[in-house]
């Protein structure tokens, strides 16, 4: 179901997911689902009830919430061909450009919030991200480290760039157990961004897992665009489970 969280910036909807099994007052812990450029439409609801399933209350914010609603900021059809994905990234990608870290780090804040609040919800919680959403999770595990256990993040790029903003420079700040699922050729995330990813989570001592899925595109998770692959999705559902059986179990 969809519900409203208030932010800094606005309301923002939300796609909440619990097990379909679970009583109305079982507490599971919370996991909190940051999208990808394409927003929180049917395909984040699958994936959100899948995490559900295993035992956990997930929450998928509208995280473009400054330039419209869930609806307004998604495609009204699947991203089915290289010419729809091109279309509709256009408009997508001054949405994501404008998203800066002093703009979502409250934004994040306020996410977090709005599940540890929940009576059926407890702590502490996951993260995981997709494409941009997987610098949103990083930017959460490191700014709330004693709320954020696990982080996965999956096809994400600039995860750690040169730009003294770069993701990865927060890393000596968090706890969590992190797994990257780097896209194959992701020139977002180029193997000297994975190499120095590797470096920074090794030299501040975090268990982590930081690999490369071979010939998965950028967005592999995605079923409804061009891009996905069923080999990498199912690889990253259970990598990201058994993080969250190890981590929040």
């Amino acid at each position: 179901m969809m519900i409203d969280v208030a932010t800094p910036g606005g309301i923002a909807e939300a796609w909440l997911s619990r097990p379909a099994d679970a009583a109305d007052d079982a507490v599971l812990p919370g996991v909190l689902l940051f999208v990808d450029a394409i927003g929180v439409r049917p395909r984040i609801f699958d994936m959100a009830g899948r995490i559900a399933s295993w035992g956990y209350t997930v929450l998928a914010p509208n995280v473009f919430h400054r330039d419209g609603n869930a609806v307004e900021t998604s495609p009204t059809e699947p991203l089915d061909t290289d010419e729809k994905r091109a279309e509709f990234f256009a408009e997508a990608m001054p949405r994501v450009h404008a998203l800066t870290p002093d703009l979502a780090l409250p934004d994040i804040a306020a996410y977090l919030t709005a599940l540890t609040s929940r009576p059926d919800t407890s702590a502490p919680l996951g993260v995981v991200g997709y494409c941009m959403g997987g610098r949103l999770a990083v930017r959460a595990a490191c700014a709330h480290p004693d709320l954020v256990a696990a982080c996965g993040a999956f096809h994400t790029g600039g995860l750690a760039t040169e730009a003294e903003d770069s993701p990865h420079l927060g890393l000596p700040n968090a706890r969590a157990e992190f797994v990257f699922g780097h896209a194959d050729q992701d020139r977002s995330m180029d193997p000297a961004q994975v190499e120095r990813l590797g470096e920074a989570l090794a030299a501040v001592g975090l268990t982590a897992t930081n690999e490369v899925y071979a010939d998965a595109a950028h967005g592999y998770t995605m079923a409804d665009t061009a891009v996905y692959d069923e080999a990498a999705t199912e690889r990253h559902f259970t990598e990201l489970r058994d993080l969250f059986d190890r981590t929040l179990g």
